[in-house]
């Protein structure tokens, strides 16, 4: 729906609540109300989610132990963030290597406008430093994706029909010996029409984790099809087939042959680097809100 579109909507419902008999039926009165809201809300750019929780996962790139171990930065970037602005965070999945790195992790973050403030952290973020895994003391360019859904409570906020989705079970990853019941409710679900997967381990049951899995991949789909409708707006063209495209680079942080941490999308530059990787993040998301 166009601006236009979206403003004549919000006249007429407007109208509507002028008359004499709107305030007869408070149901449909509370409905129209928050429709209104909703409406300009989206006039503004202010997504129908951005005040509530999200879920981000860090996927590390192409360059084994250097690659998960900037993810490892990351997650601990954005733990601090989170911590600054009192939001709660929980671990829903984690792949961790033997030098306390990440191939991929999952959190779930509550706290005020959480969606509407990271979602923009989405996309690929690229270190360049001198590799602490090897002795060559060669620079080194690593890759992790960040990307950052809505949280849904439920599944069922956007219809999926059930022959789209296969559902897989697994071990948890947890330590070895502790409630062995929980190590087997792991779950995976698939969307099979695009590949989308979520994992859940996070819960006591295995239907807890299944719903909580569903929910997270509504929410993927929701995530891609505002991507794709911001990006039609825009005159662009987004290749439904490519999940994640590592060109898509959104921010640098080099620690070497100087120090400096830029977004390639604001032009944003802040030198003092140890300052961002303790969760200053702020100068760079308040930029981006005008994407």
């Amino acid at each position: 729906m166009g601006k236009e579109d979206i403003q004549k909507k919000i006249e007429k419902l407007e109208t509507e609540m002028a008359s004499a008999v709107f305030w007869t039926d408070k149901d449909h009165a509370q409905s129209v109300i928050k429709e209104i809201q909703e409406l300009k809300n989206e006039l503004e750019g202010v997504g129908k989610y951005d005040g509530g929780g999200a879920i981000m996962t860090i996927f590390s790139g192409a360059g084994g132990d250097d690659a998960e171990d900037f993810s490892r930065i990351l997650l601990e970037m954005y733990l601090k963030y989170f911590t600054n602005k009192e939001w709660k965070y929980s671990v829903l999945h984690k792949n961790e290597n033997d030098h306390g790195g990440y191939r991929n992790i999952t959190l779930e973050i509550e706290g005020r406008s959480v969606y509407g403030t990271l979602k923009n952290e989405s996309g690929v973020h690229r270190l360049v430093r001198i590799s602490p895994f090897n002795d060559s003391q060669k620079r080194h360019t690593s890759f992790s994706m960040v990307e950052v859904i809505p949280k849904f409570d439920k599944p069922d906020e956007i219809k999926i029909p059930s022959e789209d989705v296969k559902v897989e079970l697994s071990r948890s990853s947890g330590p070895g010996g502790q409630n062995v019941n929980k190590r087997e409710t792991a779950v995976r679900v698939v969307h099979i029409p695009t590949n989308l997967a979520v994992h859940v381990e996070s819960e006591r049951s295995q239907s807890q984790n299944k719903e909580k899995a569903l929910a997270m991949l509504e929410a993927k789909l929701y995530k891609k099809e505002e991507e794709e409708r911001r990006a039609k707006e825009k005159g662009m063209y987004v290749s439904k087939t490519t999940q994640i495209e590592w060109g898509n680079q959104i921010r640098s942080y080099v620690l070497h042959p100087y120090k400096m941490v830029k977004d390639h999308r604001t032009d944003v530059e802040v030198r003092d680097v140890e300052k961002v990787l303790d969760g200053e993040l702020d100068e760079f998301i308040e930029a981006e809100k005008g994407l």
